[in-house]
């Protein structure tokens, strides 16, 4: 009896270890037309700089059909709709540098702060982006490619 415990326990273990490394598929084509696809970069200030990631369908989203968040740049951020046309998101980027103290004796360096640093969910180019979305409750992953800049007007 101890034996089939065991098995079972290796079996069901092994089971759900390998649900943990799986990646979400990327579809090939999203279900409606995209007209274009771009970002803008705007400066904040000397310290920061917003990316905004605009979205353009040819006709209005479908009713089945929601975007939910876009990952770019290593990063994600939900999408809002401007229009039911066009869709945006947000990215907040900070080039400020936390300062830390480096001292042969260890005792000063008491208060650096860890780097943190941020993984992204898929593996993506510089000019690349996933677009996250739900149709009929089911959560899909569409993956842009050659996302062009375009400065700002």
């Amino acid at each position: 009896m101890k034996k089939y415990k065991t098995i079972g326990f290796l079996l069901i273990t092994a089971i759900s270890l390998t649900f943990c490394a799986m990646k979400p598929e990327l579809q090939k084509e999203f279900p409606q037309e995209i007209q274009s696809v771009f970002y803008q970069i705007e400066k904040n200030d000397a310290e920061s700089s917003t990316t905004h990631f605009y979205i353009e369908f040819k006709n209005p989203l479908s009713a089945n059909i929601k975007l939910e968040k876009i990952y770019f740049h290593n990063q994600e951020s939900p999408v809002e709709e401007i229009t039911r046309k066009d869709f945006k998101a947000s990215f907040l980027q900070s080039n400020k540098k936390e300062d830390v103290i480096l001292h042969k004796d260890p005792s000063r360096e008491y208060g650096n702060k860890a780097p943190v640093i941020l993984k992204s969910k898929f593996d993506l180019k510089r000019n690349e982006a996933v677009l996250e979305y739900k149709k009929e409750s089911k959560t899909l992953f569409y993956k842009i490619v050659n996302v062009p800049e375009k400065p700002l007007r």
